[in-house]
């Protein structure tokens, strides 16, 4: 999956004819049904969100290389989250995917996916850092609004509303486009500053050092002029001046709370 994601933004508006009687009529009846459809889509249940993330989920894990539990990358993965089970009630599962791209992802479900490379170019700390941010991205349901917003406006939005309180049976294509909402889900400034708060305090609350979350800026921070490693960076920090103020906060906070800065790799 090396497409880009599209952000698509959606504008309705509506343009009734007066001229022609029998043409408004049939405007008109268009109308409805897409506003119909607008409001099945709008209403989604939890359940039929879960489902779609699922199937979504599913989809990546059997179209991307998983590492089995006896890679040396999964043995890593395994014993660095040992003991993070859940967040904030959400039931947690980590998998390693064997591919080329840095970066990593959280979805609603508690689905946490790590890339192999950016684990060759993380220590343990600073890939905790990353970790717990983006669970921080679940556990404030930035994930979940992201992806409820792909699923009205992307490929799959005709079937997911025509549905009617069930939820649709995706193409491999309209899949693909979900997962890739989730894998390069992008953030605004302030989700992503709620992200390494929450992140942090997810850190603490399961007995690690939060200096993970500022390490792993400066880590991607160091890289930013590297074309080949940008597919994390650029989906991290909107812009330079963020980047720095959002490692001094992080900073502070270690400090303020006592935190000792882990050394070495």
């Amino acid at each position: 999956m090396n497409t880009s994601v599209k952000k698509i933004f959606i504008a309705c508006a509506l343009i009734i004819a007066p001229s022609v009687a029998a043409n408004a009529q049939f405007n008109l009846k268009k109308a409805i049904g897409g506003a119909a459809k607008a409001v099945q889509a709008v209403t989604l249940t939890d359940e039929q969100m879960a489902a779609y993330v699922k199937e979504s989920v599913d989809w990546m894990d059997k179209n991307n290389p998983v590492l089995p539990e006896d890679d040396p990358y999964t043995q890593r993965l395994r014993k660095l989250t040992e003991g993070i089970t859940d967040a904030d009630g959400i039931p947690l599962n980590f998998k390693v995917y064997n591919v080329i791209d840095v970066n990593a992802f959280a979805c609603p479900d508690g689905s946490v996916r790590v890339f192999s490379s950016l684990m060759d170019i993380m220590n343990d700390d600073e890939l905790l850092g990353v970790i717990g941010h983006e669970i921080g991205h679940v556990i404030k349901r930035h994930s979940k609004n992201a992806f409820k917003t792909q699923l009205l406006t992307g490929a799959a939005k005709d079937a997911v509303a025509s549905t009617g309180g069930t939820a649709a049976k995706l193409t491999d294509s309209q899949l693909g486009d979900l997962g890739e909402s989730l894998i390069n889900a992008k953030f605004s400034q302030k989700q992503e500053k709620e992200a390494d708060d929450c992140g942090y305090d997810f850190l603490v609350s399961k007995g690690k050092n939060p200096w993970g979350i500022v390490m792993s800026f400066e880590k991607l921070q160091s890289m930013e002029g590297n074309a080949a490693k940008q597919s994390y960076i650029s989906k991290m920090f909107s812009s330079h001046p963020e980047t720095k103020a959002r490692i001094e906060a992080m900073t502070k906070r270690c400090e303020k709370d006592g935190y000792t800065r882990p050394t070495g790799e």
